[in-house]
């Protein structure tokens, strides 16, 4: 996942990514829309947040160019707070609108938001994802790697569809375990870490990837991207 960030206040920039170091996201950063737009010619960015008052190129501007070539999910950041400001930037082609001061997890939540959105939306149609070779199909519930099928429990497969309609994104044992067993969470942390470790421990038999990590104090993660330290 990448996400691009334009903002003449780097600082702003910086704080939102030390709240996102956790999370399995490449960010490349902008001072102002013309920088911005050098960026998307030559990487494929998943996600924009752009200010709206900045040199060279503003915001708007820079929202009305991508909007010509691209549909990813737009956020603005501003300090412009009026109803009309907001308005217009929706109007233009963003999918989201924050002002200025901010408080840093509610950007990441919607940052998170929009990514699982597009993630859904992009995959509403297809009945099989593969990640790293891992190829899992959810009309028949099979999970295969290199053409070998690997038996799962119905709880690790649960799991596995759960985390990855959620890739990149860390959960939480209790957000599992809600999503999985369909109950309320009553800090059973052994149900879910044994599951985690079972369903962990036949993948990475067969991979070459390890693709769910654990994020300590956290929770876990299924990643695209190997990052083992």
């Amino acid at each position: 996942m990448k996400i691009l960030f334009v903002d003449d206040e780097i600082e702003i920039i910086e704080i939102i990514e030390l709240y996102m170091q956790n999370q399995a996201i490449n960010i490349y950063k902008a001072i102002n829309g013309e920088e911005a737009l050098k960026i998307m010619e030559n990487i494929d960015i998943d996600l924009l947040v752009a200010d709206i008052m900045m040199p060279k190129l503003n915001g708007y501007e820079l929202i009305k160019m991508v909007r010509e070539k691209s549909q990813i999910p737009i956020i603005i950041i501003s300090a412009k707070h009026m109803p009309m400001d907001k308005i217009y930037g929706l109007n233009l082609g963003a999918d989201d609108y924050i002002t200025k001061p901010f408080e840093p997890m509610e950007v990441v939540a919607r940052i998170n938001a929009h990514i699982r959105r597009n993630y859904k939306y992009q995959n509403r149609n297809y009945s099989e994802y593969n990640i790293n070779g891992l190829k899992v199909n959810f009309e028949d519930c099979k999970v295969v790697y290199k053409n070998k099928l690997i038996e799962l429990t119905a709880t690790e497969y649960k799991i596995l569809k759960y985390m990855i309609e959620n890739i990149n994104i860390v959960k939480t044992k209790e957000q599992i375990f809600e999503a999985v067993w369909q109950e309320q969470y009553y800090s059973d942390e052994n149900a879910v870490r044994v599951h985690i470790s079972n369903l962990r421990e036949k993948l990475e038999q067969v991979m070459e990837v390890k693709i769910i990590k654990t994020i300590r104090g956290l929770g876990y993660r299924l990643s695209e991207v190997n990052d083992e330290k």
